[in-house]
Formats: structure tokens, C-alpha cells, sequence
């Protein structure tokens, strides 16, 4: 019998601790044993609302849903809207599978230089050409205002160019906003919702475990436009949903409506984490880009995305010449290589993320969100210190 391929390593523990006023709303509605309804009660779709509200959106609790995770909220749009799906080259690992799982085919436009989240407009018209060629209708662009694997924001001009191409080829866009809250300046970076360029064209998705629920709680919610056509796309999404039957647990429900009305305390740790990830990111940037790596300087979450193709003498001296050696030596650091955001496996690119930095502990964790600056604790400095080392002893040799 021949055994499976190995997976990739095992991530540090995801997330931050769990806040104390979250986790008490939801021991208070542990008892609470009615069905929670496909799409999402209206109490939590209300909450919903005032959520979106205070990001520009006007919303109604008629136009909203929500799922137990991102992923089955996205599997439930690309149902609604059929056809083919267009993706950002490199994107969040979890765009794909859902289309793929439908057999719907999927189609990737690389990202400008600038910054990753959106494609370059006119790859985009290129593929969405290309597909039809071949017989297959593009419906669906799936793009980031804060991106995931690169941590980058794209500029709201570039956001809106490729808005405004998909809408031209009759695309629907879903925008990805999860990582939003998580802005490392939030006076130096300016994020707008292609929702507020294009009302008609946009679906909003927010997976809530990015930034406003602990990790282990799949939570998120869509907002649709306010037309009759978003009402259609809305009411197939929800026919999907119901179809899957994995609503949200009730208790569960409880304590996301409170977190989405974001009391203070919400707020606090949102900011605080946002922060604490900035510092981590901007350290692992410096770290790359000093052992020669080229790496977009970081705006939002906890990922960078470092390209070493730079350093591929050195590297193909070692026997790494694809994104997956890469990933298997830098593992200690929750590397990802590049050709699991449906980047070129080829292309010496990985994705590594600050968690890693955090250690294994949540009392660590709790030590790094409280501390004035993480980079002193002493397990930060070690890990940062450590990759350092790594980069430089994989890249010693083939240089002469």
C-alpha cells in the first residue's frame, strides 16, 4: 500500500488568548439549546450590520448572512454565482478549494509589484480573455483590501481599476476584508471597501477569527448589495447554506453578536494585537530583506511574503530550487511556500508568519500583547535571532 505524502509541518498554536469578556458570554449561553437558522439569526445579522456601519457600509440585516467560517461562506457565494472563479496569484490558501470542490474552474492573475490582495488590472482582462477562449465564464473575482499572504494594502486607485475592469466583464467581486482591523499604522494606511467604489458590484467577507474572535471560533459574515440582483445572489448563497446544514452553534452565535457589537474591550485587544503583529512582521521583514531576500515592506496582519529568488545560487547549492524545500527549512518559522497561494512552485517564495514568534503557550502570548516592546522578551529575540541564522547558513555557500 502506498502511503499518503506527508502534510505540511504543524503551526504554532493560531490566534492570541481568549478575551475574558468573550469567553464569558459564552459560557452564559452554554445552556441555550434552539437551532440557529441557515444565514444567521437577525439578532446576529443586526449585529452584523453595526458592524459594517462602522466601516462605511450602511447595511440591513436583509442583506447580510453569516456561516460557521469563511470557507463555507465562500463555497455558498461560488454555488450562487456559478461559473468560473478569478484569483489574485499569490491569495489566501483557502480561495480555491471551495470552487474546486464544485468543480468550478479556477483562474489566477498575478498581483502588480506594489502590493499584493488585487491582480494587475490588465492581467485580469488577460485571463478573463483567455478563459472565455477556452469556453469557460468567468462570474466571480475574489480580491483583499489587507491581504493575507503578503501583508500588504493595495492603494484604493488600484483597488478601484480592478473593480472597476470585473465589473466591466460582468464579474462579481467578493472583497475580503478580514484583515482590515489588523493595520500596523492605521494613520499611515488608508483601506476603503470596494463596496464604497462600487455598491452594486460587491460582496463583502469577513472571517471574524482574523481579528475580532478568538481563533478557534469559526465565525464571518457576508454583506450583499443593496439591489435586486444582490438580493438574488444573496437568496441562492442562502439556499447553499441551508443545503449544507452546519449552522452556527447557538452559544456560539451569542458570543459573536457581542463581539461584533465591539464593546470596549474588543476594541482594545484589536488594537492591541494589531499592533504587537506589526512589530513581529516589520522585525521577520528586516530579518529577510537583510539576509538579501526581496519582501513588500508589511501593512496589516501577521504574515510576510519574502521572494529569494535573489539568493538562488546559493540556495540551488543546497539542492533548494522550489518553493517546498524552502518551506521544509524554514518549517520552525510557519513557513508556507509560495505554491500554496497558487504561486509558481518553481519561485524560491514563502510565506512566514509572526505566530511563529509568539512560542507554543498562550501564557507567552498573553506576555507578548502586554509587553511595551515584544522584541525584548527573550523567546522573541531567540526565534528572530535564529532565523537570521538559518537565512545566513543557507545562504554561505555558491557565492564564490
Amino acid at each position: 500500500m502506498q502511503l499518503a505524502a506527508p502534510g505540511p509541518p504543524p503551526d504554532p498554536p493560531a490566534g492570541l488568548p481568549v478575551l475574558p469578556e468573550l469567553a464569558a458570554h459564552l459560557a452564559a449561553a452554554a445552556g441555550r439549546d434552539e437551532a440557529e437558522p441557515p444565514g444567521g439569526s437577525r439578532p446576529l445579522r443586526t449585529a452584523a450590520c453595526g458592524y459594517f456601519a462602522r466601516r462605511g457600509l450602511d447595511t440591513d440585516p436583509g442583506h447580510t448572512l453569516a456561516a460557521p467560517g469563511a470557507s463555507a461562506l465562500l463555497l455558498a457565494l461560488y454555488a450562487a454565482a456559478g461559473g468560473a472563479v478569478v484569483l489574485p496569484r499569490p491569495c489566501s490558501p483557502w480561495y480555491a478549494p471551495p470552487a474546486r470542490m464544485l468543480g468550478h474552474p479556477v483562474h489566477r492573475a498575478p498581483v502588480p509589484a506594489e502590493s499584493g490582495g488585487v491582480p494587475d488590472p490588465f492581467a485580469l482582462l488577460e485571463t478573463v480573455r483567455r478563459a472565455r477562449i477556452h469556453g469557460v465564464e468567468p462570474r466571480v473575482l475574489v480580491l483583499s483590501v489587507a491581504d493575507d499572504p503578503t501583508g500588504t494594502c493595495p492603494v484604493p486607485e488600484q483597488v478601484h481599476e480592478v473593480c472597476e475592469a470585473a465589473a466591466g466583464e460582468g464579474l462579481w467581486v467578493i472583497s475580503d476584508e478580514s484583515y482590515r482591523d489588523l493595520l500596523h499604522d492605521p494613520h499611515d494606511t488608508v483601506v476603503l471597501s470596494p463596496a464604497e467604489m462600487l455598491p452594486d458590484e460587491v460582496v463583502v467577507l469577513t472571517d471574524l477569527r482574523a481579528a475580532l474572535v478568538p481563533a478557534s471560533w469559526p465565525a464571518a459574515v457576508a454583506r450583499f448589495p443593496h439591489t435586486d440582483r444582490g438580493a438574488a445572489l444573496r437568496g441562492a448563497a442562502l439556499d447553499a447554506l441551508a443545503a449544507l446544514d452546519i449552522p452556527l452553534p447557538g452559544p456560539l452565535t451569542c458570543a459573536v453578536a457581542h463581539a461584533l457589537g465591539e464593546p470596549e474591550a474588543v476594541r482594545t485587544r484589536t488594537a492591541t494585537a494589531a499592533r504587537l503583529y506589526g512589530t513581529l512582521a516589520a522585525a521577520l521583514h528586516r530579518t529577510l530583506t537583510d539576509a538579501g531576500a526581496l519582501c513588500r515592506p508589511p501593512h496589516s496582519g501577521s504574515h510576510v511574503y519574502a521572494d529569494l529568488e535573489p539568493l538562488h545560487r546559493a540556495l540551488a547549492a543546497r539542492g533548494i530550487s522550489e518553493s517546498s524545500a524552502l518551506e521544509r527549512e524554514l518549517e520552525r518559522w510557519a513557513a508556507r511556500g509560495g505554491h500554496r497561494f497558487g504561486d509558481d512552485p518553481g519561485a524560491l517564495r514563502v510565506r512566514l508568519g509572526s505566530e511563529a514568534l509568539l512560542g507554543y503557550g498562550m501564557e507567552l502570548r498573553g506576555q507578548a500583547l502586554a509587553a511595551a516592546d515584544p522584541l525584548q522578551l527573550p523567546y522573541v529575540a531567540d526565534a528572530l535571532t535564529a532565523l537570521s541564522q538559518a537565512l545566513a547558513a543557507l545562504t554561505a555557500s555558491g557565492e564564490g
